[in-house]
Parts: structure tokens; C-alpha cells; sequence
């Protein structure tokens, strides 16, 4: 009977691929584009953020979900294109958890990503914030981010509550704690001009934010250390538990994250103050809040892709690198590790 399945699965594909050439042949659960390079990995993740899949329908969901079962089970339809599978997976990642099968609240998406944090970024950036203000916008990004992390989390194995309410703790205390410091360095700096010290100020959510999104990652994946992280062969297969391949893994994250809120956070303060001198804005001054909102939009829209692009989702490390009981499990010359987003 498996022999059966795997040889309709199998003519099912080669269906697909005889009716669509502009798309590559369709594989179960693996990524359209090549993982190998940089550009492969830039178009895959603008598939996974791609805002159009938060309008997708119930109906069209149970679609597409039912096109991958056919496939599985060597019973689709024929006429099926590799783009429509394609299209039916990309539809039931951005929506349902991979390990619950639950679908995923719409802000915490990856896809919803930009949609519902450019607000909380134009609101980290505006000029002349009050202590209060600070506080308010730092807290709301860090609940944000850590609700993302949360619901896009590795679920296969049950996580206590107490590790994320102690990343979520030191992400939010770590960010205010810094922007507010530094907000009170600036205004107490006597030698800057009113410009340049509201210049100057434009420019604190950013480290704020980024040390808050190193603070969340080693406290919410902290037992990632302690316990190590599986490393897998060419073939898949389960060589072992490295604590190595986890500080690999963390480190490659934690520079994601200082990279992401870079140009969203730096970009935007720069393109701002030469648009608030052009005889446009200084004639208008209720559009520079709409100007600074699209500002920021493009800024998010280009660094998410950019920066969950620059390492792969499944990293590779030589064995010669891990535990000496690692290299010794295997005659693989590499391993690679799940590095997480």
C-alpha cells in the first residue's frame, strides 16, 4: 500500500510539473527557493511576511490545506499546477502553526509582522516624547515582539510560561531602562543646539530596541543552552544534543535582531529631517505625520526581509567545531542545526 501511495504521489508531481513550467517542481514541506544562497533566502521569506495571506479566506484556508493532503496521499486532482501547490503550502505556513496546527492570531503572524508594527515604529520615532510617552511606546513594541516570538515558537517541546514572562520582563525593563537613560543624558547634554539635541533624540529608540531584542532572545531561549539543540546529517537523521550548535544558533539570531531595527529605526530619522525642510512639508505640517508613517512602512517593509535573509533557517557546522561525542556519532564532515527565527 505505501509502495502504491509513494507511485501516485509520485505521478501527482509529475502531473503538476507537465502543466506549469514557470514554476520549479513542488516539494512537501521544503522552502520554493534555494536556501544557499542570500537571494534565495530573501525570496522565501518575502513569501512567509507577505501581507496578502492575512486576507485569505476560511474557505480558501480548508483549500488549500485539503490540495496538500491530495498531494500526501497521492489522490490530487488531475490538472493541479506546481504554482497552486506552491500557493496552497505558502497559505497554510503564513496561517497555521506547523507543530499545533492551530492557526496563528492575526497581529502575531509573520505576515502581519509590518502591517501592525509600522504603527508602534512611528510611534518610537516621533519627536518631543515625554517620560511617560518613552515608556509607553518602548512597552508596547517589546509586548508586541514578544507575543510574535511566542506564537511563532518551536513547539514541539512544552515550554514553561516562566521563561517567557522572564524574557518578556527583561526585554520590556531593558528597553525602557535605556531609552529613558538616554533621553535624560540628552537633555541634560548643555552643549547640543535645540536641533541637534531633538536630532540626537530621534535616534535613542535604537539601542534602545536592539538591546531589548538581544535581552528577549537569550532569556527566552536560555534553556536552548543549557540543554543544547539537535544537529542532523546530510540525510536528516539525529546525530546528537549540542550546547556549541546553541550559542551558534543564538548568536546568529541575536545579530538578526540588532540588524532588524537598524534601518527601520535609524533610516527614517534621516529621511525625515530632510523632508521637513522641503517647502512641502513646512506648508503642510499635518502631512509630516502621514509622511513619516509611509517613511517608516518602507523601511520595515525592506529590513524584515533583509535581515531574517542574512543566515540560514538551517544553519551548517562542521562536527570537528561541536562536542567531541558529537564527532565521533557521525561520519558526516557537517551537521546542521534548526536556528530559529
Amino acid at each position: 500500500m505505501a509502495d502504491t501511495a509513494t507511485t501516485a504521489s509520485a505521478a501527482a508531481a509529475a502531473s503538476a510539473a507537465s502543466t506549469s513550467t514557470d514554476a520549479p517542481p513542488f516539494q512537501l514541506g521544503k522552502p520554493r527557493f534555494q536556501q544557499t544562497s542570500f537571494y534565495g533566502r530573501f525570496r522565501h521569506f518575502l513569501d512567509i511576511i507577505d501581507p496578502r495571506t492575512l486576507f485569505v479566506t476560511e474557505r480558501r484556508l480548508r483549500e488549500a490545506v485539503q490540495l496538500l493532503e491530495d498531494y500526501k496521499h497521492g489522490t490530487l486532482r488531475p490538472g493541479v499546477t506546481n504554482e497552486q501547490l506552491w500557493s496552497a503550502q505558502k497559505i497554510k505556513q503564513a496561517i497555521l502553526h506547523p507543530d499545533t496546527n492551530e492557526k496563528i492570531f492575526m497581529p502575531f503572524r509573520m505576515s502581519g509582522y509590518i502591517p501592525f508594527g509600522t504603527p508602534i515604529v512611528v510611534g518610537l520615532l516621533l519627536p518631543n516624547q515625554t517620560l511617560a510617552s518613552t515608556v509607553f511606546w518602548q512597552w508596547l513594541n517589546q509586548s508586541h515582539n514578544a507575543c510574535v516570538n511566542y506564537a511563532n515558537r518551536n513547539a514541539t517541546k512544552p515550554s514553561p510560561a516562566s521563561k517567557f514572562i522572564q524574557g518578556y520582563l527583561g526585554a520590556v525593563i531593558s528597553a525602557v531602562s535605556i531609552a529613558v537613560g538616554l533621553n535624560v543624558l540628552v537633555q541634560k547634554a548643555n552643549k547640543f543646539t535645540p536641533a541637534t539635541r531633538l536630532l540626537v533624540q530621534r535616534f535613542v529608540p535604537f539601542p534602545a530596541v536592539a538591546s531589548a531584542n538581544i535581552c528577549n532572545v537569550v532569556l527566552m531561549r536560555y534553556g536552548e543552552l543549557e540543554e543544547g539543540i539537535d544537529v542532523l546529517d546530510g540525510d536528516g537523521n539525529l546525530v546528537g544534543s549540542s550546547k556549541i550548535a546553541a550559542r551558534h544558533a543564538l548568536l546568529e539570531t541575536a545579530l538578526t535582531r540588532v540588524v532588524l531595527p537598524m534601518p527601520i529605526l535609524v533610516l527614517p530619522p534621516i529621511v525625515m529631517s530632510m523632508l521637513e525642510k522641503t517647502a512641502l512639508l513646512q506648508a503642510r505640517p499635518r502631512l509630516l505625520l502621514p509622511v513619516q508613517s509611509l517613511v517608516c512602512l518602507a523601511a520595515f517593509g525592506l529590513a524584515l526581509p533583509l535581515a531574517i535573509s542574512l543566515f540560514p533557517q538551517m544553519s551548517e557546522i562542521e562536527t570537528s567545531q561541536l562536542e567531541p561525542e558529537i564527532a565521533q556519532a557521525t561520519s558526516s564532515r557537517t551537521v546542521v542545526y534548526n536556528k530559529g527565527l
